[in-house]
């Protein structure tokens, strides 16, 4: 299962700000050594593709705080082809495998691991591996399938030191990541016209870091974001790649939401 990028330091998940910041400094110049030198590029099938989701308790007050009730999914699924993109129906799928042990588990993904835990650190923009990546990165290590790039609801080198949560879970999982947002953090660029497979660029100043991408015609874009061992092209293709012509949201994203999301209906602290 994941274990830390060899032949990297070891990313860890430092509690204090400042530390936080100054990992994530040298992290962001780590980012861009390994995508020159260890650059991942999928190619060929199977590809398992990974999606991981947290979730705090309903009513939590303010941006968040650090020991909230948090449910964390993980998902492994292998995409089926047809000619427009996956070929999935949600409904049918969810009716594939029985939930009484837990959420249920759509027939098509081949391993899920969900915990619960506590936040680890409050809610403060730029530092949101300090509050999700250990909760994640632990949802990553229960997976029984190792996938072989993690789709994460965060973004990647859109961020003011280059290393978003995308990039720093994938840094300390060793697993190769894609960023997917709804919206850019400091990126700009117009989006693409809405038609499926329409894509766009998002730059920090002349350095392309991510891309518009439109998964579903008449429906906005969502951002894919270079994260840990991916181009931007990569993540592009690899979100359109993960989604279905009936969904915005890459497949292994809406199962992991959702799977968390089940979780915590259930739970007396939910």
């Amino acid at each position: 299962m994941p274990t830390a990028a060899q032949g990297w330091p070891d990313w860890g998940w430092p509690e204090p700000d400042d530390d936080l910041v100054a990992l994530q400094v040298g992290l962001g110049e780590a980012a861009m050594r390994a995508l020159a030198t260890d650059e991942c590029r999928p190619s060929g099938e199977p590809l398992v593709l990974g999606g991981c989701f947290v979730v705090h308790a309903r009513g939590t007050p303010g941006p968040g705080r650090q020991g909230d009730p948090a449910w964390a999914a993980a998902v492994a699924w292998r995409p089926g082809r047809e000619a427009n993109g996956p070929a999935r129906r949600t409904d049918r799928h969810l009716r594939g495998v029985s939930g009484e042990d837990g959420p249920r588990r759509a027939d098509d993904v081949l391993a899920q691991c969900v915990l619960t835990g506590r936040a680890t650190a409050p809610y403060v923009p730029g530092l949101l591996a300090g509050r999700e990546g250990p909760l994640l990165a632990a949802a990553l290590y229960g997976l029984d399938v190792r996938p072989d790039v993690v789709l994460v609801d965060a973004s990647g080198r859109d961020h003011p030191r280059g290393a978003g949560l995308a990039v720093h879970l994938g840094a300390a999982t060793g697993l190769p990541t894609v960023g997917i947002t709804r919206r850019p953090l400091l990126a700009t660029g117009a989006p693409p016209e809405l038609r499926r497979g329409a894509i766009s660029a998002l730059r920090i100043a002349d350095r392309c870091v991510a891309f518009w991408v439109c998964t579903r015609s008449g429906v906005r874009p969502l951002v894919a974001h270079a994260g840990w061992r991916t181009s931007p092209e990569t993540a592009a293709r690899l979100a359109l790649e993960a989604s279905t012509p009936a969904a915005r949201t890459p497949v292994p994203l809406q199962e992991a939401r959702r799977v968390a999301h089940e979780a915590r209906s259930g739970s007396p602290a939910g």
